[in-house]
């Protein structure tokens, strides 16, 4: 009933989306996680307490931000039961946990930013969705932050939560959003955070460790559907490249993509006015990107979100039939 939980609310996400009205009404279940890791961050991380305090509260801290809101997750999931009218509505709840229509917009908006309105345009509709400075950017860099995005947010922010409630169910859904809201609210290295949010960024570069992977070779197998990108050069560039990534999973779908597309894609950028010396990924791709790679990314991307959709029906499918 997972597997078949998570190709439905795939479904449902990808025709519907999260209405704003909806969102209006009753916001969204991360920001809802965001204000208990905002609570908790206040009581148990105060500057006055040691390092190793603060260390231990993070701990306690992640333990509360996972287990609470699975427990109601848990407990949702069981109130509404496994009949027909009950499984829909538990889709339905699961698919707020997606953002196939959400990442697709926000990253559709930056290259029609940069063809309508130009350079100025294109750094304010990427500034919705990195955290870089965007006014250091120039139009290939742009499109790389663009094009990042979408890549690492196509494995963290819709195969990472499908895959956890096709284990898990709802709660492993709900379970594994919370990490992950919980590893962008804490877990930076920040003289606040660098101590309680060390558990939580650990946590999440474990629970995002399978989903990344998977993230990757679906973007492989996109590029077999697409006549203009290279599945060759894509899982290429994820053996040689992914390693060369600061991040143990963002370099498989970032690499799978620049390979696939023939992009370079990272590369040196600054953040808060600090410029981080980080490699190319793809290197030897092309560094001068404009908005038709964006457009590009977003189809390899919407062929990768079919095969993933796929994926879990057909699990659903051998699991009904072996029962």
């Amino acid at each position: 009933m997972s597997a078949l939980l998570a190709f439905t609310s795939l479904l449902v996400e990808r025709i519907f989306g999260y209405p704003d009205w909806l969102f209006r009404i009753l916001g969204h279940p991360v920001t809802w996680i965001g204000r208990l890791i905002s609570l908790l961050d206040r009581h148990l991380n105060r500057p006055s307490f040691s390092a190793a305090a603060r260390r231990a509260n993070g701990v306690l801290a992640l333990i509360l931000i996972v287990l609470v809101p699975a427990g109601i997750a848990l407990g949702v999931q069981t109130l509404l039961g496994a009949d027909v009218p009950g499984f829909i509505l538990t889709a339905l709840l699961a698919s707020f946990l997606l953002a196939q229509r959400s990442l697709h917009q926000h990253v559709e908006a930056v290259a029609t930013a940069l063809e309508s309105g130009g350079l100025q345009a294109g750094r304010k509709a990427v500034s919705m969705i990195v955290g870089r400075d965007p006014e250091q950017l120039d139009e290939a860099a742009v499109c790389r932050a663009a094009i990042e995005s979408l890549a690492e947010n196509f494995a963290d922010g819709i195969v990472a939560p499908a895959f956890w409630l096709g284990l898990g169910g709802l709660a492993g859904g709900v379970a594994y959003k919370a990490a992950n809201t919980a590893d962008s609210m804490i877990g930076h290295r920040t003289l606040r955070h660098e101590n309680f949010g060390w558990a939580a960024a650990r946590f999440d570069d474990l629970v995002n460790l399978p989903a990344s992977r998977l993230a990757g070779l679906l973007l492989v197998g996109a590029a077999f559907l697409m006549p203009q990108a290279n599945p060759r050069a894509s899982w290429r560039t994820i053996r040689h490249d992914a390693k060369k990534h600061r991040s143990p999973n963002a370099g498989w779908p970032e690499s799978a993509m620049a390979g696939a597309l023939g992009l370079a894609l990272a590369g040196p950028r600054i953040y808060g006015g600090v410029q981080v010396e980080d490699a190319f990924i793809g290197e030897g791709g092309r560094r001068d990107l404009n908005a038709h790679d964006i457009r590009c990314a977003l189809r390899l991307y919407r062929l990768a979100d079919m095969l993933l959709i796929g994926l879990f029906g057909l699990v659903a499918a051998i699991l009904w039939l072996a029962r």
